[in-house]
């Protein structure tokens, strides 16, 4: 059974990651879809998300990464997926996702959704708390996988705090960050 896993993954978080690796157990193969959303102003361009997704799936040999536009569910039918798979944190998510879930059924009947809870420590993460943390000068290394952190702290022109925690320098915040939730 192929389950796709769509999201613009702006970046990709260690959340993400967890509900990647627990769907490549669960199905025989896990598409990681990247979408193209000409509304959204990105951090990093498709293909900078194409790229450090595939480096941080690269020990998972069911997984593929892949771009589309569009419609999740027609892009789903292309690949002959059976279920688009989603993570939820909380209550919210929940809502959001269950509206998504029951509009994508009027489309597709043959396509399920399947939710996934994210394990806990990662129950408040999003891409957006990441840029909003890195974007003022906060660590974001126990975040997302430490290749991202680093692409991450270069787009706000500054070194991991980790690295050096004496440093105090103010970071000039970046316009058009997008805050929508993204897993």
């Amino acid at each position: 059974m192929i389950a796709i896993y769509p999201g613009s993954f702006d970046p990709i978080t260690l959340g993400h990651l967890d509900i990647i690796e627990r769907g490549s157990r669960l199905f025989e193969q896990v598409i990681v879809a990247v979408l193209r959303n000409p509304q959204k102003i990105p951090l990093f361009t498709v293909q900078e998300r194409l790229d450090q997704i595939r480096l941080t799936t690269q020990h998972l040999s069911n997984v593929e990464v892949d771009g589309f536009d569009g419609l999740t569910v027609n892009y789903a039918q292309k690949r002959h997926a059976q279920v688009l798979l989603r993570g939820l944190r909380a209550i919210s998510d929940f809502e959001v996702e269950l509206q998504m879930a029951h509009t994508n059924k009027t489309i597709s009947t043959q396509i399920e959704t399947v939710f996934l809870a994210t394990s806990n420590e990662y129950s408040f993460l999003s891409s957006s708390v990441v840029k909003e943390i890195a974007r003022f000068g906060g660590s974001i290394d126990h975040l997302v996988p430490q290749q991202i952190a680093q692409d991450i702290y270069k787009c706000y022109n500054h070194t991991s705090p980790m690295a050096n925690p004496t440093t105090t320098e103010v970071i000039p915040p970046l316009a058009n960050i997008p805050t929508e939730r993204e897993m």
